[in-house]
C-alpha cells in the first residue's frame, strides 16, 4: 500500500485523457454540446466578385504575362482552363486579356469547338509569345492563382478578425471534459482566452501544455474565413495559402469534380476559405521564419508563419529551445502584440504592413526565470503554469487511458506502480506517463499472448522498459 495519507480527490490540475483532444477544426465528439462561436468570431468578409480587369486591382499587362507564362508551362489550354488557372472568371475579365494576346500574336487558337464559345477554344503560345513568357520568368516564376493587391487583404483581415473572443465558464468546461484539469488553472485559462493577445505556458514536460492549447484552438477557431492564394506587393508575389498549415472548409461555391468556382458564385475566385488557422513551431523557427522569405530561384516569396497564422492562433512549442535567444524572439514580437500590427520586409528593403490578428501562446518545459526577464513576461498579458498531477490526478488519469487502450484497469496494480517506482526512487508525476505505460502493457502483452493487465509483472516490465534512471 501506498505510505502516503488518502486524499479526497478534488478536480485535477492539467493532464490530457485519453482519447486526446481532437486536432484544431476537427469537429466536436458528440454528446459535448458543439459551442456556438459568439457574432464577432463569424467571417464578415465575402470577396466581392470581378466584373472586369480594373477590379483585380492588378496591371492589365502583368495579367497578360501571368497567361503567357501559364501557356509556356503547359503547352495548350482551353480559355475555361486558363481562367481556372489563374482564378479569375473567364467572361469579361480573361476573354479581353486573350483577345489582347491573339493581336498582339503573341498567343492563336489552336482548335475550336462549334456551339461551346470561345471559353473551349484551345491556346497556344507563339513564338513571340514564347519570348515574352521566358522575360517575364525571369522576373518571377509565379504561373498559378493571380494574387490580390495587399490593401484588399488588409481589409479582409480587419473584416474577419477575431476581436476579442467571450469564452464562458460554461462553455469552456464543455470544450475540456476530456481534460483532468484543476479549477485555478482551469480559471486562468478562460480568461486568458478572452484577452484575444497572447498567453505564456509553462511548466515540467508531459503534462499537457500542447494539448490544452490545441483544445483552446477547436473553441475559439472553428469558424470559417477567406484567404486569398497569393498577395501583390508592388508587383511582387507573396504566397499565402499553404495546404500544409491551412486546412479547407467546406465551399458550397466549389465544384466538387473540378475543385473551380461554381458557373454561377458571386465571388472572387482568388480568394479560399478554410478553417481559421493554427499553426504550431518548435525547435525550427527562426527570426528568418518571421519575415517575408525571398526565393531566389523563383522569384516570388513566402509569408511568414504569423501572417499565415492571421485570423487564428499560433503556438510557438518549446520556447527557449529555438536557434535564436528567446530574448531575440520575443523583441521581435513586441510590436505586434502592443499595436496589431507587424512590418515585413521586401527583399528591395521596402517595408509594408499587415494587421497582427492572432492569438500568440509562448509554451515552454523551461523555468521562465531561464528565458526572459520580468519586463519581457508582463508583456506577455496572461502566464498559466501547467502542474505536475497529484496522486488522485494520476488516478483518474490512468482510469480514462485503460479505458480508452482497453487495458483492465486495477487500482492495486497502481498502487504497486506508485510505490515502487515513483515513491521510493522519488520521480515525478507525469500527466502522459499512463498513456505511454499503457501502451507498454499492450506490447508486452502482445508479444507474450496475453491479456494485458495491471498485474505486478506487466507493471514492471512496462515500467522497466520506459523509465531511465538519470
Amino acid at each position: 500500500m501506498l505510505n502516503r495519507p488518502t486524499v479526497t480527490p478534488q478536480r485535477p490540475a492539467v493532464a490530457p485523457a485519453a482519447p486526446a483532444p481532437p486536432a484544431a477544426g476537427a469537429p466536436r465528439r458528440p454528446g459535448t454540446g458543439a459551442l456556438t462561436p459568439p457574432p464577432q468570431m463569424r467571417p464578415r468578409f465575402v470577396p466581392p466578385p470581378i466584373n472586369k480587369v480594373e477590379d483585380t486591382g492588378l496591371n492589365g499587362l502583368w495579367l497578360q504575362e501571368l497567361i503567357a507564362k501559364t501557356l509556356y508551362s503547359r503547352g495548350y489550354l482551353s480559355g475555361f482552363q486558363i481562367a481556372d488557372s489563374i482564378r479569375l472568371p473567364f467572361v469579361s475579365v480573361v476573354d479581353g486579356l486573350l483577345n489582347t494576346l491573339k493581336r498582339d500574336k503573341l498567343i492563336e487558337v489552336l482548335t475550336s469547338s462549334a456551339g461551346f464559345g470561345e471559353g473551349a477554344y484551345q491556346y497556344t503560345i507563339t513564338g513571340a509569345g514564347n519570348q515574352r513568357a521566358r522575360e517575364a520568368l525571369e522576373r518571377s516564376q509565379t504561373a498559378g492563382p493571380a494574387p490580390v493587391p495587399i490593401q484588399v487583404y488588409n481589409d479582409s483581415i480587419r473584416k474577419q478578425s477575431m476581436g476579442r473572443p467571450k469564452v464562458s465558464q460554461k462553455a469552456l468546461r464543455q470544450l475540456l471534459d476530456q481534460l483532468v484539469i484543476s479549477d485555478k488553472i482551469f480559471n486562468r485559462i478562460g480568461p486568458a482566452i478572452n484577452s484575444g493577445s497572447s498567453m505564456f505556458m509553462y511548466g515540467p514536460p508531459g503534462n499537457g501544455k500542447t494539448t490544452v492549447a490545441r483544445a483552446i484552438g477547436n473553441l475559439i477557431l472553428s469558424e470559417d474565413m477567406f484567404i486569398p492564394f497569393a498577395i501583390d506587393v508592388e508587383g511582387q508575389v507573396v504566397k499565402l495559402y499553404d495546404s500544409v498549415n491551412h486546412q479547407l472548409a467546406k465551399d458550397e461555391d466549389i465544384d466538387p469534380g473540378t475543385g473551380a468556382l461554381r458557373a454561377g458564385a458571386k465571388r472572387d475566385p482568388r480568394w479560399v476559405k478554410i478553417k481559421r488557422p493554427f499553426i504550431v513551431v518548435g525547435g525550427e523557427l527562426t527570426l528568418a521564419g518571421l519575415d517575408l522569405v525571398f526565393d531566389d530561384v523563383n522569384k516570388y516569396y513566402e509569408a511568414p508563419f504569423q501572417v499565415k497564422a492571421n485570423g487564428g492562433m499560433f503556438l510557438i512549442d518549446d520556447f527557449g529551445r529555438q536557434q535564436v535567444r528567446p530574448r531575440d524572439l520575443l523583441n521581435r514580437w513586441i510590436v505586434p502584440l502592443e499595436n496589431r500590427l507587424d512590418y515585413l520586409t521586401l527583399h528591395t528593403g521596402r517595408k509594408v504592413d499587415v494587421p497582427f490578428d492572432v492569438l500568440v501562446v509562448f509554451s515552454t518545459n523551461l523555468p521562465p526565470k531561464d528565458l526572459v526577464d520580468e519586463a519581457f513576461l508582463r508583456r506577455l498579458r496572461h502566464k498559466v503554469e501547467i502542474t505536475d498531477p497529484s496522486y488522485e490526478e494520476f488516478a483518474e488519469i490512468f482510469k480514462r487511458v485503460c479505458e480508452a487502450k482497453r487495458v483492465r484497469y486495477s487500482q492495486q496494480g497502481l498502487a504497486y506502480l506508485l510505490q515502487e517506482w515513483y515513491i521510493k526512487r522519488n520521480r515525478k508525476l507525469r500527466a502522459v506517463h499512463p498513456r505511454d505505460i499503457c501502451d507498454q502493457i499492450n506490447d508486452i502483452a502482445t508479444y507474450l499472448g496475453v491479456e494485458p493487465l495491471m498485474t505486478k509483472e506487466l507493471l514492471e516490465m512496462a515500467a522497466g522498459a520506459y523509465f531511465v534512471e538519470l
